[in-house]
């Protein structure tokens, strides 16, 4: 059975009329006499019947025209989205993010690159660590943004954007919630709020308490950022958090302090299958994103 036998058919069945229909199909009367005569004996059934000038379907070619138009339609829609996938003014662009990228910077890059190219979509998938690197090693997504950057992974290519530095938070009636800055050795006695092991932001906040001399004793643990910032404002514990997780989005927050000794960074990058070329509309979006973070280190844009 050919594809082209699955076209004559259908618009022989809406014309009604081998002639008609081989006008349109701009193909000889005969040839599309033929393939559709083809196409009955291999189905072993009589797909229509004359009635006068006209063909009119069987039940048979009722049913199996249901299913062709089906068939068709799922082609044709193949078709247009491989095209779209392509075209980098109209594809989907496959996107991963950790929650404490997703509620900031996600939007903000997002909409300035749909300014651009407004008919691009977009398909996210919100991760932790490891899940956004097994994820884009599947094809599950062509890009994710990631914290920290892996750059010397195997089967990931990882580009920095920027590094950003983490602020000790802590409940608005705390004693130390009136200081401008904190060393984080003063937060060592304190329950701390933290993300699960699966998240890097956990391994973070360990590795810098370390170096300040202590090992945190750790009360809730959460896996968003508006949880821990939520616990942390209603007094249960102090915490460490980057800027772009502080955005504030309900009236109970907590106090935000500068720290220092050790001053607390992460590294913020965007990661991409090695040795593979993204489609098009990825990589103009990969492009976009290097402009961006260029631009934003020089104080041109905000996010």
């Amino acid at each position: 059975m050919e594809l082209r036998q699955l076209h004559y058919f259908l618009k022989v069945a809406q014309k009604q009329h081998v002639t008609q229909a081989s006008e349109e199909l701009h193909i000889a009367q005969s040839a599309v006499s033929r393939q559709i005569h083809q196409l009955e004996e291999e189905l072993g059934v009589s797909l229509f019947v004359q009635r006068g000038r006209n063909l009119q379907l069987t039940s048979a070619g009722k049913l199996f025209l249901g299913r062709v138009e089906g068939i068709l339609s799922e082609l044709d829609r193949a078709v247009r989205e491989v095209q779209e996938f392509l075209d980098p003014a109209k594809g989907e662009i496959r996107l991963g993010f950790p929650h404490s990228l997703g509620i900031s910077l996600l939007p903000a890059v997002v909409a300035g690159f749909r300014r651009i190219h407004p008919e691009v979509k977009f398909r996210f998938r919100q991760g932790t660590y490891t899940s956004l690197i097994r994820d884009v090693i599947e094809r599950e997504i062509d890009l994710a943004f990631i914290s920290p950057v892996p750059m010397e992974h195997e089967k990931v290519t990882g580009e920095l954007l920027l590094t950003e530095e983490l602020y000790a938070i802590l409940p608005p009636g705390h004693p130390l919630a009136q200081k401008s800055e904190i060393r984080l050795e003063e937060l060592a006695k304190e329950p701390f709020v933290l993300f699960r092991e699966a998240y890097s932001l956990r391994s973070i906040v360990l590795e810098a308490c370390e170096r300040a001399g202590f090992s945190p004793h750790i009360e809730f643990e959460g896996e968003e950022t508006d949880t821990i910032r939520g616990l942390v404002a209603a007094g249960m514990g102090v915490s460490l958090l980057p800027e772009m997780a502080l955005v504030e989005t309900t009236a109970l927050q907590p106090v935000k302090l500068k720290l220092t000794e050790p001053t607390v960074t992460r590294t913020v990058g965007m990661i991409r299958r090695s040795r593979e070329a993204l489609p098009p509309v990825a990589e103009g979006f990969r492009q976009y994103l290097l402009d961006y973070f260029r631009l934003s280190e020089s104080g041109s844009t905000e996010f």
